[in-house]
């Protein structure tokens, strides 16, 4: 059930280059947790009023939640490409880029019907 939004200040982009992101996002995201890509869900959202540093130049907000413990080794290589891929795709400079990185329960997490736990 891994997770990644994506907010941003930006003017949305043209939709086929939200959706090539979305899926290199997709794969980069079952890649560094270990995951089968069919259970990772990704989205975008532009145009979403920001600041950060008290400016409204372009930023991104990013959340990735997964059921189980992500280590620090993981999250540090996932903010490095992540970053990169946003500031690349979209424009956004990396030192604008916040990202949570969320473990969920499986319990506290839904999916057809049911839950992960």
């Amino acid at each position: 059930m891994p997770l990644i939004k994506v907010q941003s200040s930006i003017n949305a982009p043209e939709q086929p280059v939200v959706e090539a992101l979305l899926k290199q996002l997709s794969a980069q995201l079952a890649q560094h947790l270990g995951k089968p890509e069919s259970y990772v869900m990704t989205a975008f959202e532009a145009e979403t009023p920001m600041t950060f540093a008290g400016t409204t130049e372009p930023v991104c907000y990013v959340e990735i939640k997964s059921v189980g413990t992500m280590s620090s080794p993981q999250t540090k290589a996932m903010s490095q490409a992540f970053c990169q891929e946003l500031e690349t795709a979209l424009g956004v400079p990396k030192q604008r880029i916040y990202i949570e990185f969320a473990d969920a329960k499986g319990m506290m997490w839904g999916w057809n019907g049911s839950t992960f736990g």
